[in-house]
């Protein structure tokens, strides 16, 4: 099987509809298979999948357990040489996962792939570029852990940014979680997301280990997702904050007491690198 397409849900049940449904629609001329992972939702998701997506797999969490260790269930029912990991909140176009396997195809240095992020108004979203926040590239500087990330160009002045960057293949350090594509036997090499990232991190994490097993991470802007992530969270609520600040102190302790080694060759560790760029 070519491709294991793995969406958690959680209370999105309008939203995964969406999703599912133009995931299938993008999925037609591949070898796949569709794995939904319900974390104890509470409205009538489960209802709506048994309805309208017979053919997906299932796995229905009693209790919460989060986005990490949900997607690590997905992971191991998955049989496909790829993984794709997709937010139930995303809107795919219809070539979308097409071009990324066959970007994955060739380059087989590469551990996975992020594609370029619109909202729903279709502004460009510069987090699946970068990967993460502002916050989170804060916190890497106040740390010194921002050496480790030369493709984020977190010392950067104004005249080193690649023009029309929106539109550039490119080398990154993060993969933004919304939508990524993991080639399974780098997964395998590296274990799959560390399940202490509740909601928020288990991203940037795994793409950190990816690079330090030796692969790259790219950003395939030629196709893109529509991401409703700013409307389906409660940026002010204690439960955002404390997940969203507590992923920075645990990435920040583990990697802190253990300054990794990347075993890419030729990487600056404080200048701004050079870029592989692709038009």
């Amino acid at each position: 099987m070519k491709l294991s397409v793995i969406v958690v849900n959680y209370n999105m049940c309008s939203l995964l509809r969406q999703a599912l449904f133009t995931l299938n629609r993008a999925c037609r001329d591949i070898d796949y298979e569709l794995i939904v992972v319900d974390d104890a939702s509470t409205d009538k998701s489960v209802q709506m999948l048994n309805s309208e997506f017979p053919d997906a797999k299932l796995l229905v969490n009693k209790h919460p357990r989060g986005i990490a260790k949900a997607r690590n269930q997905g992971i191991e029912q998955a049989g496909g040489e790829y993984v794709l990991l997709v937010n139930a909140d995303t809107i795919s176009g219809k070539k979308t996962v097409e071009h990324v396997v066959a970007f994955m195809d060739a380059h087989k240095d590469a551990g996975g792939v992020g594609v370029r992020m619109l909202s729903p108004r279709g502004n460009f979203l510069s987090e699946s570029r970068t990967g993460f926040s502002r916050v989170w590239g804060g916190l890497l500087k106040l740390t010194g852990l921002a050496k480790y990330f030369p493709k984020s160009r977190l010392y950067k002045t104004d005249d080193i940014w690649v023009e029309d960057e929106e539109f550039a293949t490119t080398e990154v350090d993060v993969i933004n979680g919304a939508f990524m594509l993991l080639r399974r036997s780098v997964v395998n090499q590296i274990e799959a997301f560390d399940e202490r990232f509740v909601m928020f991190g288990h991203d940037i994490d795994l793409s950190f280990r990816i690079r330090l097993a030796g692969y790259k991470n790219y950003y395939f802007p030629k196709t893109y997702i529509l991401n409703f992530n700013s409307l389906s969270r409660t940026k002010f609520s204690w439960t955002y904050i404390r997940h969203f600040y507590g992923a920075m102190i645990i990435f920040a302790a583990k990697y802190l007491l253990h300054m990794p080694e990347i075993k890419i060759p030729g990487i600056p560790q404080i200048f701004a690198p050079k870029y592989e760029i692709e038009r």
